[in-house]
């Protein structure tokens, strides 16, 4: 009898600690609001070359679910960064939103805390993007449409995560 409730009580547990790694794995990355058209819950937090993502409250170190970017176009920075806020004007990115008016474009400038960053890219490099999909096959279907722009033809794909480190 001891053994049977033992083994209850066990799996009990098991289950109440598989739902709550679930639930924290679940809530642990946000969604891409891809579409600048679409709404997007935490989009008033982010500065219009960012690309917005949605987050949970009180989040101070968060990230958004994987997604492919495609960079347009990327610039060495100096050693020392001073370069950075000047590296992609915001002209920049504005003429090539309209050229996609459903695919969020955003930039990479400074890297400074409570702004985004984005996984797999090298440092002291500022860049300008455009929101993919989250499969390959939107990603390699959009880059296409990139490149039959005949402005980008050097735009390659890049597998990332937003995120935002508020400390």
């Amino acid at each position: 009898m001891k053994k049977i409730l033992g083994a209850i009580l066990l799996a009990v547990f098991f289950c109440i600690l598989t739902s709550a790694i679930n639930a924290q794995r679940k809530s642990q990355f946000g969604k891409v609001c891809g579409d600048p058209t679409a709404a997007c819950r935490n989009r008033e937090n982010f500065q219009p070359y960012e690309l917005p993502f949605e987050y949970g409250k009180n989040a101070v170190i968060t990230q958004s679910q994987l997604f492919y970017a495609i960079i347009l176009k990327s610039i060495r920075l100096n050693a020392d960064d001073s370069n950075c806020a000047n590296a992609i004007p915001e002209r920049d990115r504005t003429d090539a939103q309209i050229l996609f008016p459903h695919n969020m474009v955003f930039v990479m400038r400074c890297w400074e805390s409570g702004q985004n960053s984005y996984t797999n890219v090298a440092d002291h490099v500022s860049f300008i993007g455009v929101y993919a999909g989250t499969t390959p096959a939107q990603a390699n279907a959009f880059l296409k449409t990139v490149k039959a722009t005949g402005k980008f033809n050097r735009a390659t794909l890049r597998r990332t995560r937003v995120q935002i480190n508020g400390t």
